[in-house]
């Protein structure tokens, strides 16, 4: 596949795809530049305001219009006109452009798969610090759906085309319920989760995506003994939040040598390298491009929302090396939520210390249990719909 690199974020990208990427990079910036003048007129004709409100206090102000009093259609364009982007520290060129080049000096032996373009969005101790982490990981991979897919972009959050903070996606969960998407985890929330600082897991980063016609799949590993609590944890620990997703959802267990993803998957593995050797397979099993570096390969896959007991984080990519005894060492490569952006960038434009903050190691997962969320293709329609909202999820035992 031919391929080209964007001149604004380094991407290597196919050529057929160059023009409308790079386009994009403009649409982010010309909708940015006409809120901003929205937002001025505003203030400049605004009447003498009251003292100031904290950023909470405005928020529940502008949602209660609707909360609960208008039909979903309502509902879904007043969210549209009111949510706000989310505000993080962007890195110049992207920091999977830097990613990139710190990857391409990596030793021959060496073989790394990519996914294309998405921002790291950290949690700030102010406002997520201790129970953010899925919403963060929410947003990050939205800042690649934009970016990459443009039947995405169309659809997703009323076509805004930019990521919205945490209070608008709580209110897109909250919509998604209302649609009929995770009845039982919108039980589990007692159909709320605005305004609240809970945890999330995959079932819930699920059912939002699904709500737009998003494929969104899941995949479960863990113990075999674990297998009836199958799906999502969204807290930070086992018993009643697992027990919930053993009512009224479904599970597929593994058949053969693939799973429902069409990935082809070894039997031989056990333990944890199962979720490594699946991990592989995910991003090696499709259309990627190489990149300057015969080394380095960007898979056209989505990043994955990689959920366990008590935290997580977005895999971007897998880097396998082939060692001197014969044998193959994999390495996850993350963005951490948790981590702040200045000092990745920081690492990753001095090609110095940033392996501690990207990379991990089989013999770093520790957890009995973990899932990983991804997103296929295409924008369901029809009946498609109405199975997407029945969220389930394979199972593979570790």
């Amino acid at each position: 596949m031919d391929s080209s690199s964007c001149p604004f974020c380094h991407l290597t990208v196919p050529s057929s795809e160059l023009e409308w990427h790079a386009n994009s990079h403009f649409e982010v910036e010309d909708e940015q530049l006409a809120k901003d003048l929205e937002f001025a007129q505003q203030l400049a004709f605004a009447p003498s305001s009251p003292p100031s409100m904290n950023r909470q206090t405005i928020s529940n102000l502008q949602f209660a219009r609707f909360d609960g009093q208008c039909s979903i259609k309502e509902s879904i364009s007043c969210l549209v006109a009111l949510q706000t982007r989310t505000t993080f520290c962007e890195i110049k060129g992207g920091v999977m452009a830097l990613l990139r080049e710190c990857l391409e000096l990596e030793p021959r032996n060496t073989t790394t798969i990519l996914c294309g373009y998405t921002d790291h969005i950290q949690s700030i101790r102010s406002e997520d610090s201790g129970w953010g982490c899925g919403w963060r990981n929410i947003q990050m991979l939205s800042s690649h759906l934009l970016m990459q897919r443009k039947e995405t972009r169309e659809v997703l959050f009323g076509g805004a085309g930019f990521v919205p903070d945490i209070p608008s996606l709580q209110r897109w969960l909250e919509i998604a319920w209302e649609k009929g998407f995770d009845a039982v985890g919108s039980d589990h929330f007692a159909n709320k989760i605005f305004g609240l600082k809970r945890w999330i897991g995959t079932t819930e980063c699920a059912a939002l995506f699904r709500s737009f016609g998003l494929r969104a799949r899941i995949v479960d590993f863990g113990p075999k003994e674990l297998e009836p609590y199958y799906i999502s944890l969204p807290g930070s620990s086992l018993g009643e939040e697992v027990k919930r997703m053993h009512n009224g959802g479904k599970r597929k267990e593994i058949q053969g040598n693939y799973d429902n993803s069409g990935n082809k998957f070894s039997r031989k593995s056990k333990g944890h390298q199962v979720l490594m050797d699946w991990i592989w397979n995910y991003f090696h099993d499709n259309n990627f491009t190489q990149t300057g570096n015969h080394r380095v390969f960007i898979s056209d896959k989505t990043p994955l929302y990689f959920q366990h007991d008590g935290h997580s984080r977005t895999i971007v990519g897998i880097q396998v090396k082939n060692q001197h005894n014969g044998m193959q060492q994999h390495n996850l490569l993350i963005l951490d939520p948790g981590h702040r952006t200045a000092d990745l960038e920081r690492s990753l434009k001095e090609k110095r210390g940033w392996q501690k903050f990207i990379k991990r190691g089989v013999h770093t997962l520790r957890k009995p249990q973990y899932q990983l969320c991804y997103i296929d293709p295409g924008i369901a329609s029809g009946e498609e719909v109405e199975l997407f909202k029945t969220v389930d999820s394979v199972f593979l035992e570790l």
